[in-house]
């Protein structure tokens, strides 16, 4: 039997550039802004975003069911994030909380479909929110977002988020470099639970994929080796189960993600007050 290559479950993550186009610079920092496999998940998935809304965003009184998937979306960051954590004061903020689980979302999704594409040796698919770069990106984006917008609204008195009420002016001081470690390794966490989770799914499916095909080959070999069918078809049953539980990571870390960012939003909103 010819050496089969070797299995690379990293291989899926690699980027691949798709359109060349020309780099300029920013100072001495070179911007290439060729398109590779991410950037084309990404514009699909805006595409994707942009077109779903486009075709439910009615206002019918007998919602379609496109309109009832899209209210039930937006409602599970107005009425159950937003409302409970925020309060009224939070409404300004539903369209960034919303865009961006629409955004993690969709993205997740689509890693899960494209990662079917990956087991079949296709090189076009990406998994975007299997790549530290994306996760880390959002994650930054929202945390100073958020920290920045405490000092427009409460300007130096936000800094009193960093020194427990209740233990003095010394035990303030002494905690304060801890409550500062503690909200400054947000982004980190934020951007590493989304980047494991999709990660290790993705690299265990492609794991379970490659024991399907490799096993199947050894099956058609005959005699004894046909027993190998079985465990083929407890991998592919394997897939099957874990494309399932894929598919409810993938909802649920938008989710999480939006909630932790709301949380974040909440020591801004309601500073100083409960609600």
């Amino acid at each position: 039997m010819a050496n089969q290559p070797a299995i690379d479950p990293m291989e899926q993550f690699q980027i691949h550039k798709i359109v060349d186009l020309p780099t300029f610079h920013i100072g001495k920092i070179p911007v290439d802004m060729s398109i590779n496999n991410s950037v084309l998940t990404m514009i699909v998935g805006a595409v994707l975003i942009v077109l779903f809304f486009a075709l439910t965003a009615r206002r019918e009184i007998v919602p379609n069911r496109g309109q009832a998937v899209a209210e039930a979306l937006y409602n599970i960051i107005d009425r159950v994030l937003v409302g409970p954590i925020l309060g009224p004061h939070g409404r300004p903020y539903v369209p960034y909380l919303f865009t961006l689980f629409m955004v993690i979302l969709t993205l997740n999704l689509m890693s899960v479909v494209f990662a079917v594409g990956n087991i079949a040796g296709q090189s076009w698919t990406f998994a975007v929110t299997s790549q530290l770069a994306v996760t880390a990106t959002l994650a930054v984006l929202t945390f100073f977002s958020v920290f920045i917008l405490g000092f427009i609204k409460h300007g130096p008195k936000f800094l009193g988020l960093f020194f427990p009420s209740g233990m003095g002016v010394i035990g303030a001081i002494l905690m304060a470099p801890i409550e500062m470690l503690s909200y400054f390794v947000r982004p980190v966490t934020l951007a590493m639970r989304l980047f494991g989770n999709m990660l290790g799914g993705h690299v265990v499916m492609s794991l379970f994929g490659s024991f399907v095909v490799a096993l199947a080959i050894v099956g058609l070999s005959g005699g004894m080796a046909t027993l190998a069918f079985i465990p083929s078809a407890l991998s592919f049953a394997m897939i099957v189960a874990l494309t399932g539980l894929e598919l409810v990571v993938a909802v649920l870390q938008a989710f999480v993600f939006a909630a932790l960012a709301t949380v974040y939003l909440n020591e801004v909103v309601n500073f100083g007050h409960g609600h």
